[in-house]
């Protein structure tokens, strides 16, 4: 069975100095390597290098996949956008760790496949996908901490030595805003992580709306004329000379703290338990099982009806439909030949329906006869049962 692994790095912040480029270099000689990025697959072996210290030392995410289903994402951000104490109450084991290293807050998503999964061969990602949660987590958003947390419960379902009182004693951290509303980054880390949907779906009624991201330029422009001109002027000189990181999104994630536009955590909201997510999961679920097979059975009705309809108007057009059947024949090409077959199933049904199988009996001989000099027309009534009875 093929090995493939995946294994990719990108610096966002900074880009890599001349002597970091080359330590990276001198662990991989086939990867693609710049100052901002590192990608590289492995089809047999693995990466020499430690992915934890290089995101402590050089990058800002790191994506890696296995096709036996190992899946992992870190996203490195400064710990004044984001401090550790905000995100530690997400943290569970084997789906979020977090720790923080000169001045840095890194968040570690992992996802390892039960044992005895099937190996995925179709499944790719890129790094491009996720960075952007860098920005939403700069800003207070803490949907993706909450959807870690979500993939650890997720499996604890499927696991069968986990205690009863476990789930009954195990209570979810706080609740962000917009959870029926994911950004197309949360969504594919939500897919990533494999999150029940129907679980996320339950998790989302305590979830209130999220709010708008759009940015009032004349509330901004104000806000940042009242600070103090000591400040402006130290950022200013930061974005000037490329300090990292920039002062832009921690300017942002400040203003939007101030007019409370964030999708901070609900602390209003009472906390449920796991074993109360799992029964409202179970009862999403059920209703959608309901709903899906209610749309089933309507469906079926509705091809049903359409089909009745269809022959209905065949047998008030029976002799024009046999006369279809013989110009469709008379063009001698397959698609003409396929035509005329299906027309012929669809009379066959008709007189099925008339209680006169003898009829269309009858007539299939004489066409049959008239034309078994066309080896592939019979060869196209025989496969589909129009064969004399």
């Amino acid at each position: 069975m093929s090995e493939y692994q995946y294994y990719e790095f990108q610096a966002i912040d900074r880009p890599l100095t001349k002597d970091e480029l080359e330590q990276m270099r001198a662990l991989s000689s086939r990867a693609t390597i710049s100052a901002t990025y590192f990608a590289n697959e492995y089809h047999y072996g693995n990466f020499r290098g430690d992915e934890r210290k290089l995101m402590e030392q050089m990058y800002d995410a790191h994506l890696y996949f296995a096709n036996w289903g190992s899946r992992r994402l870190m996203l490195r951000l400064p710990s004044t956008l984001l401090p550790a104490r905000s995100a530690e109450p997400y943290c569970v084991e084997d789906a979020l760790t977090c720790w923080t290293r000169k001045g840095h807050l890194l968040l570690d998503f992992s996802y390892e496949a039960e044992d005895g999964g099937e190996w995925d061969f179709e499944t790719s990602f890129t790094l491009a996908s996720f960075t952007t949660l860098r920005t939403e987590l700069a800003a207070g958003d803490l949907r993706p901490l909450y959807l870690a947390w979500l993939s650890a419960l997720t499996r604890w379902e499927l696991e069968e030595d986990v205690d009863e009182d476990e789930y009954t004693s195990t209570v979810e951290p706080p609740v962000p805003v917009g959870l029926a509303q994911l950004t197309g980054p949360q969504q594919a880390l939500a897919d990533f992580l494999h999150v029940d949907p129907h679980l996320l779906t339950a998790a989302a009624h305590a979830s209130g709306a999220a709010p708008s991201q759009a940015i009032d330029k004349d509330a901004l422009a104000a806000w940042i004329r009242a600070l103090p001109q000591r400040e402006k002027d130290a950022l200013l000189l930061d974005a000037a000379l490329g300090a990292a990181p920039q002062p832009g999104p921690a300017l942002l994630t400040r203003h939007r703290a101030a007019t409370r536009g964030t999708a901070e955590p609900s602390t209003t909201t009472r906390r449920r338990s796991a074993a109360e997510l799992l029964d409202a999961a179970h009862e999403v679920r059920s209703e959608h099982t309901r709903q899906q097979k209610q749309a089933d059975a309507q469906a079926r009705r509705a091809k049903q009806l359409a089909r009745e309809s269809h022959l209905d108007r065949l047998a008030e057009n029976a002799e024009q439909a046999w006369q279809d059947i013989t110009n469709l024949i008379g063009q001698k090409q397959p698609g003409p030949y396929d035509a005329a077959v299906t027309l012929l199933k669809d009379l066959r049904e008709v007189h099925d329906r008339a209680d006169t199988p003898e009829a269309f009996a009858r007539r299939l001989h004489d066409l049959r006869e008239q034309h078994r000099g066309k080896p592939s027309l019979m060869r196209r009534f025989t496969d589909a049962g129009l064969t004399a009875r």
